[in-house]
């Protein structure tokens, strides 16, 4: 996968891919260019055998501070309909780059987590957060609707709908401590642990069996607009496809010959 981007840090070793947004020092904000690099870079992820995870981290003790005010928002207002549009969607093709990009996600949320940057952890597959993580869908601080890239649809997945609407409509921030209890943080951890945690357990995840991972991945994003009986049928499916691979004959063999299954990804 390459590495060699403009407008954001990434780097891949050992299966993992770890990205992070520039410029700690404006808590990571978000620019027109960096969204649509990230968004080709999440694209391109669903196609590069050399990572197994992603792990979207935190820099400089700050997850991201979302649009940014001098570079998005000012222009925005001397914008046109269809210019408008043309940025509203680009935003929104970052988030289903994420969902769509077959690898699972890891974000790593430390000190402010606000506006598009709660977009990103949300849009991820798990969040590890620390004490001191703040995150907030401000929306409407600025004027806007809180029904920004998917987030009345995610949003309440995760938390529940009345936890949502409350976030959403009043722009307020969510504590940590919340997050975790509403299940939007899977844990949290001291800061200085962070990035180690989410390494291992997306080292975990790295290890595979990385083909049913990226179903497993599919099947979460599909079944949201299907029936029951749809998505009874689409997993009869999907696991069907997957006992056709080599790693689901590697892990009977293991478990025959009392053995721990060690996974290649066909």
């Amino acid at each position: 996968m390459r590495s060699d981007v403009t407008h954001f840090e990434c780097e891949t070793s050992g299966g993992i891919a770890t990205v992070r947004l520039s410029r700690p020092d404006r808590k990571n904000p978000l620019t027109f260019d960096s969204y649509a690099e990230l968004r080709d870079w999440f694209r391109d992820l669903h196609y590069a055998d050399d990572v197994h995870a992603v792990v979207f981290a935190s820099n400089g003790g700050n997850f991201s501070s979302g649009g940014d005010v001098h570079d998005i928002i000012g222009p925005l207002t001397n914008m046109n309909m269809k210019e408008l549009l043309r940025f509203t969607r680009m935003t929104g093709d970052l988030v289903k780059a994420i969902l769509g990009c077959g690898k699972p996600v890891i974000a790593a949320i430390d000190g402010i987590c606000v506006g598009a940057g709660a977009i990103i952890a949300m849009a991820s597959d798990l969040r590890i957060g620390t004490p001191e993580a703040k995150t907030a869908f401000l929306f409407t601080r600025v004027g806007l609707a809180g029904c920004d890239m998917g987030a009345c649809a995610m949003l309440p997945r995760i938390i529940g709908q009345g936890r949502a609407a409350e976030l959403l409509y009043t722009g307020r921030s969510m504590s940590a401590e919340e997050g975790e209890r509403w299940g939007f943080f899977n844990r949290l951890v001291a800061a200085d642990a962070l990035e180690t945690t989410a390494h291992e357990l997306a080292a975990q995840i790295a290890a595979g069996p990385n083909f049913a991972h990226m179903m497993t991945k599919t099947m979460l994003a599909q079944e949201w607009s299907m029936s029951l009986d749809q998505a009874i049928e689409a997993e009869a499916q999907a696991q069907a496809i997957c006992m056709q691979t080599a790693d689901f004959e590697r892990a009977y063999r293991a478990f025959v010959g009392k053995e721990r299954p060690v996974f290649e990804g066909d």
